[in-house]
């Protein structure tokens, strides 16, 4: 089935652009140069990536991805002006699960989408009732590899795939302080460009907060200074 992308910008080149860029890799696209018009857009299609610029007309990216994630966990990639790094952390702050700065090169902004649909679709997959399933547990915590749910004291998380694959890690290899590096490796394996540690660090914090964690005293994340972390 061919992935929706919803893409908002009102800089009417960048948009058309990521149009075509998207239709030649047979994405459907929604395409809109505001806010208001895309609210309309996402409450009537299941979309399966939102790619936001952040200085819009009406209602700000930021705004706008924080109203997606009140009902979807679908990837979202935030379009930032050019070395603002606090643009960046509010962002991932706000559910975004990757960046892009401006200006771009096409070509770089389908490898993040693509891999991010990769690992929404793996997430989103249902298994089959025959399928094994695995469950990874740490005190209150449970997570289930095979139909992608979490649950803290038997009620459910809401994760997106990215807190989901960062989590999986960190309880498979339980004990182990994971590195920033490893972690970069592991979640976005295959991707060439380079990352800055805020967006790991962000989806930390993400995590530490649906786990009621805390940096201070941890019952589940900690951290280990200089080096990474550790369930």
């Amino acid at each position: 089935m061919r992935c929706k992308v919803l893409v908002v910008d009102d800089e009417h080149d960048i948009a058309d652009l990521l149009e075509v860029y998207l239709q030649n890799e047979d994405y459907i696209v929604y395409k809109f140069y505001s806010a208001v018009e895309a609210l309309d857009c996402i409450e009537k299609e299941e979309i399966d990536l939102a790619i936001l610029d952040i200085m819009l007309p009406d209602i700000n990216g930021f705004s706008l991805c924080q109203k997606i994630r009140k009902e979807h966990t679908y990837p979202i990639i935030m379009l930032t002006a050019k070395d603002e790094e606090m643009d960046k952390i509010i962002g991932l702050t706000l559910g975004a699960d990757d960046y892009v700065t401006k200006p771009f090169r096409p070509l770089e902004l389908i490898a993040r989408v693509k891999a991010q649909l990769r690992r929404y679709k793996k997430y989103s997959t249902i298994p089959s009732e025959q399928e094994h399933t695995e469950i990874l547990t740490y005190k209150k915590l449970a997570l289930n590899t095979k139909n992608y749910e979490c649950s803290l004291d038997g009620e459910p998380l809401s994760l997106t795939p990215t807190e989901f694959a960062i989590l999986r890690i960190l309880l498979e290899k339980q004990g182990m302080v994971i590195s920033l590096e490893d972690l970069f490796h592991t979640v976005w394996k295959d991707e060439y460009y380079s990352k800055n540690s805020s967006t790991i660090t962000v989806h930390i914090r993400h995590l530490r907060e649906k786990l009621k964690d805390t940096a201070e005293k941890p019952q589940y994340i900690k951290t280990i200074w200089g080096v990474g972390y550790k369930i």
